[in-house]
């Protein structure tokens, strides 16, 4: 896959793509004849899972770390499980904060309406 393939399936733009190889993200891909990079398939499922790890906040170090461990490979699992464990601790604990945080707002939404209903009552 060419790198525009790669930009227009992931939404990575192409500085991104390269930004991600330069610091250990994805592998550099082979390139072709002309010097173009040729990006195997089975990266589009790397990059969505890297996207993952980002949106629960997981930090860039820690996905670098993560993608070395990764290309160590098979002996490095444990290493690996133990650090998806532990970032799946705060994951929890976020979405835990955040449950309550919804409820509070929407205790608030509901007593919003309620005052208001009461002012249209009283006019």
């Amino acid at each position: 896959m060419k790198i525009s393939e790669v930009t227009a399936q992931t939404g990575l733009s192409v500085d991104t793509l390269r930004f991600y190889e330069k610091i250990g993200l994805i592998d550099p891909p082979p390139r072709d004849d002309g010097g173009r990079r040729n990006y195997n398939t089975e990266v589009l499922g790397w990059i969505r899972f890297l996207d993952q790890l980002n949106a629960t906040g997981m930090k860039q170090a820690d996905r670098v770390k993560y993608a070395d461990l990764r290309r160590q490979g098979p002996e490095t699992y444990a290493v690996r499980r133990e650090m998806l464990e532990a970032h799946r601790v705060e994951v929890a604990s976020k979405l835990e904060q955040m449950r309550q945080t919804l409820d509070l707002m929407d205790a608030k939404v509901a007593l919003y309406q309620k005052l208001e209903q009461e002012q249209i009552a009283h006019v």
